[in-house]
């Protein structure tokens, strides 16, 4: 893991920029590759927990990563992995970022940066403004956070720590005081995404459920309406 892997890195995105950067999470078909690529989607997320109904093989993520334009930005998201499944997901997507998932410590989320060179994404569960102040934690190692809603009980114990489709108080983000820039996530959709951007002033946005019309199955028509919400912002 030691080999550097080359990678088209994208600027953190400017919080004054107009529009907000938008990744859509649980890529599984071809179909939703190229949907991605005409709307110009800056990141797709591939899924290599197992557990997730969006969970994708090596190979599959591989011939899925392959299609992605240029410019778009590929993350493998992960958790608690250990370094063989880190060292599989970049064989098979050649991420720019990996987004840790799990109960990783800083320690933990250091080594894997050292050890990946890939960029790092740090995932926390959040219901209260002391959720958000945890990325303290993470400062001197996480390039980007991503906050999302706490997990119902019941998907917790099963192990999905994503993709539940739940929303958390936009207004706890109003504790994140730190340099790294984030994405919001946890049930955003078309309907909310707008009003999410207003209240949090998040510089990007993270979908999966809101935009499927089933579990990895990305919907045209929901993401068309996503984007131009997203981009109603301007």
């Amino acid at each position: 893991m030691g080999t550097r892997h080359e990678r088209f890195i994208m600027t953190p995105p400017d919080r004054n920029k107009k529009s907000p950067a938008v990744k859509i999470c649980g890529l599984t078909r071809a179909q939703d590759i190229e949907l991605m690529n005409r709307l110009g989607v800056e990141l797709v997320g591939f899924n290599f927990i197992e557990k997730s109904p969006r969970f994708v093989t090596q190979d599959k993520g591989a011939g899925l990563a392959a299609m992605c334009r240029p410019e778009m930005e590929r993350v493998a998201l992960l958790v608690n992995p250990d370094d063989d499944a880190v060292e599989r997901a970049i064989a098979a997507v050649s991420p720019h970022r990996l987004q840790l998932h799990g109960d990783e410590t800083p320690e933990r989320v250091r080594e894997i940066k050292r050890r990946s060179h890939c960029a790092i994404i740090k995932a926390l569960p959040i219901e209260t403004p002391q959720d958000v102040a945890r990325a303290a934690d993470y400062d001197d190692c996480a390039d980007w956070f991503l906050f999302d809603a706490k997990p119902p009980r019941d998907k917790a114990a099963q192990g999905v720590t994503g993709g539940h489709g739940e929303a958390f108080d936009w207004t706890a983000l109003r504790a994140y005081d730190l340099s790294q820039p984030y994405l919001l996530a946890g049930g955003l959709s078309a309907d909310n995404v707008a009003e999410a951007l207003s209240v949090s002033g998040a510089p990007m946005v993270d979908a999966a459920s809101g935009v499927e019309s089933a579990a990895g199955e990305k919907d045209e028509q929901l993401m068309e309406a996503f984007i131009a919400a997203v981009r109603g912002q301007e």
